[in-house]
């Protein structure tokens, strides 16, 4: 059986951490920093923890 193969827009947007949980950016935090005021850039900062309800198919479309 061939190899399954790793969704590669997934894979940019999505990362798995040692303790299984997939993290993701925060929407609005790309380009476009100069029109937001300084406490939004602080706010977009972190990456967040993706809904449960999503976690499943992301972690297939990462070939976990």
């Amino acid at each position: 059986m061939p190899k399954m193969k790793t969704h590669s827009g997934a894979k940019k947007r999505f990362r798995v951490t040692g303790s299984g949980k997939v993290m993701r950016q925060r929407a609005r935090h790309v380009h476009k920093f100069q029109e937001r005021s300084k406490s939004a850039t602080r706010r977009l900062v972190p990456d967040v923890v993706v809904a449960k309800s999503d976690e499943k198919k992301i972690k297939k479309l990462l070939g976990q």
